[in-house]
């Protein structure tokens, strides 16, 4: 079997050791990783093998995007507060969607997030099989779940979902994996919940779910259920360590308990929620209550970018401005949130390079003004430049389930072009389709 080998880097593992090699070569055989070995000039190529030569680069694992939209309508009146935005904008344009608008937002989305050096997607949305489409052409690791609502909302059912299971789930040499997805509590039920729950252990399935993102939510929910969000989620039995809930801004002691006691994941996206006005998630005290924190950018509408090294800086950044605390969120721990803590939400052998993980991994350039000055013998300010320092511009190379899918900034499987021209179009498409139907708030 040939073999692809990632030759004379700087290897940042980010395994549990915190193994670095100054300088060493990666070996990927199919979608494996299945050896590391430090020292220049350290791998012998053999007859087919394809070399990748990483002198100045630093080899580490891909991103994991935790919480993610495809999304089509980037910039649009995205001058609102969470709760008039989506009346206003995000339902009208997701209940317009159709596949081939859905397929080519997908792909421009998916597009933006390699050359951000995300191997890795949680992507909550509408027409997974077009999702599924896109991620498989371009290869993207895609794990999709439906954006399911009570019906009268008029947007995706479990049945959907389920449907969508079935179809799409294992596709793509294991790319694609579908999850169960719930919209969130005002648009849901305890009765929901519970279906929902049920519906993910029969299938094998995780969940996915906003909760706690805004006050107008939590107050909704005690308005109209008398529990708060996340409350309600866990006297339904929906939460648990196969479940991943973003925001969690407003989450109250008792909550993070229920979290916690749950092994519940989060995702934190404080870009997102910095833009929409929705506040400063208890980062802290749900890392002390041994909860597992991913990150991701949720949707570019709700953000601007999908650029992960922008959300690793502001997960950082954001508390320590807030706490008055420059002790809190350091490099290393966000870095690790990024990769591990996405993996692990997930389920996944990704997020760290070791020997039999899957091979998702970024190759990210060193020789530019961002990464001055460098010292190569100590992975520490590595990680400060990788966090503080970066934006999508230094990655190079994206490599996803062992194949090269970006290298030299260049999309090996899709035309960069053309998703630009369709996904444009399909957005002024979709744009005229919309019908806004504004509901009752809190």
């Amino acid at each position: 079997m040939s073999r692809l080998i990632l030759k004379n880097g700087m290897v940042l593992t980010l395994d549990e050791a915190g193994t670095y090699h100054e300088e060493g070569s990666v070996i990927i055989e199919a979608d494996r990783i299945t050896a590391i070995v430090p020292g220049h000039d350290s791998v012998a190529p053999q007859a087919g093998d394809r070399v990748i030569e990483a002198t100045d680069k630093i080899i580490m694992p891909g991103l994991i995007d935790l919480h993610y939209h495809t999304a089509i309508g980037k910039g649009y009146n995205d001058h609102m507060p969470l709760w008039e935005y989506l009346d206003e904008c995000w339902y009208p344009l997701v209940r317009a969607l159709d596949p081939e608008a859905a397929y080519w937002a997908a792909m421009a989305s998916y597009a933006e997030s390699i050359k951000s050096g995300v191997t890795t997607v949680n992507d909550m949305y509408r027409q997974l099989d077009s999702l599924a489409d896109a991620a498989c052409d371009i290869g993207m690791r895609a794990v999709l779940c439906n954006d399911v609502a009570l019906p009268e909302h008029d947007l995706d059912t479990l049945e959907t979902n389920k449907d969508a299971f079935h179809k799409n789930h294992g596709r793509g040499n294991g790319l694609i994996e579908v999850r169960v997805g719930i919209e969130w509590v005002p648009l849901s039920s305890p009765g929901l919940l519970r279906d929902a729950r049920a519906l993910a252990n029969d299938l094998g399935a995780g969940l996915h779910i906003h909760l706690n993102e805004s006050k107008t939510e939590v107050e909704f929910s005690l308005k109209q259920f008398g529990k708060r969000p996340t409350e309600l989620a866990y006297e339904a039995g929906f939460l648990g360590p196969d479940c991943v809930a973003a925001h969690c801004v407003h989450l109250s002691d008792d909550e993070i308990r229920m979290i916690a006691e749950t092994g519940t994941h989060i995702s934190h996206n404080p870009n997102s929620n910095a833009k929409l006005g929705n506040g400063v998630a208890r980062l802290p005290e749900f890392l002390a209550a041994g909860i597992n924190v991913g990150l991701g950018h949720d949707a570019v509408e709700c953000n601007n970018s999908a650029d992960m090294f922008e959300v690793m800086k502001w997960a950082s950044l954001v508390h320590r401005a807030h706490r008055a605390d420059a002790s809190l969120c350091q490099a290393a721990d966000v870095l690790r949130m990024a990769t591990n803590n996405g993996a692990r939400a997930l389920g996944h052998q990704t997020g760290a390079l070791k020997v039999g993980n899957k091979a998702d991994i970024i190759l990210i350039e060193t020789q530019s003004p961002i990464f001055t000055p460098l010292l190569r013998d100590t992975p520490v300010q590595m990680t400060s430049h990788l966090v503080f320092a970066s934006n999508s511009s230094v990655v190079d190379t994206t490599i996803i389930n062992g194949e090269v899918v970006m290298q030299g900034r260049e999309l090996t499987r899709a035309n960069e072009r053309e998703i630009v021209q369709k996904a444009n179009a399909a957005f002024v498409r979709m744009k005229e389709k919309m019908v806004v139907v504004r509901r009752a708030q809190a």
